[in-house]
């Protein structure tokens, strides 16, 4: 007689569920840290994060008040509840910080991310590809007798699975800014 082929932690309302209940669930949360604009304080905050061997998924920086001179920092960073408290407790705690946000937490948020990927590819690659690029309302903004140059905006999600659909087309390079995420409502 053959085992029977159950998947662990297969569902959690499974008469199988094998998990165990003692460990802790690893998180994704989206942090905003509105922080001074000054020399140090990006280098303080990731400082931070690697001083604790805690992981950074996405960062992205920007000028936000220019007459008082502060900026928001948007992180994507992983870890079990615990670690996320600990994270959001440190932050608020260093001096150059205003406010620290989890926007995971806080309610609906809007998050997007801008992707630029270069394709190169003749015949019926470029036009698989073009295809393609409609469907996720990607702009082309560079053409060459050899390659495209896409830009596409959405969430993270969205642009990994156009750059997983683009691999076989002749994906070559790929660049991303990093999450951009805001509350919703007021």
């Amino acid at each position: 007689m053959s085992p029977l082929n159950i998947q662990k932690g297969s569902s959690s309302h499974s008469a199988y569920d094998l998990r165990d209940p003692h460990a802790e669930v690893i998180e994704s949360h989206t942090l905003a840290v509105v922080v001074d604009n000054e020399s140090g304080v990006l280098a303080r905050v990731i400082g931070l994060f690697s001083g604790r061997g805690y992981n950074i998924d996405s960062l992205t920086v920007a000028e936000v008040d220019h007459k008082g001179h502060r900026s928001r920092i948007t992180i994507v960073t992983t870890g079990t509840p615990q670690v996320i408290e600990q994270i959001k407790a440190q932050l608020a705690r260093m001096v150059p910080v205003h406010d620290v946000h989890d926007l995971t937490v806080e309610g609906p948020a809007v998050q997007r991310e801008l992707g630029l990927l270069k394709v190169a590819g003749k015949g019926e690659a470029r036009i698989e590809a073009l295809r393609l690029a409609e469907i996720f309302r990607a702009n082309v903004v560079d053409s060459t007798l050899e390659s495209f140059v896409f830009e596409i905006t959405g969430t993270p999600e969205k642009i990994d699975a156009f750059a997983d659909l683009m691999r076989p087309l002749g994906l070559a390079e790929v660049a991303r800014t990093g999450v951009a995420a805001l509350a919703r409502g007021v």
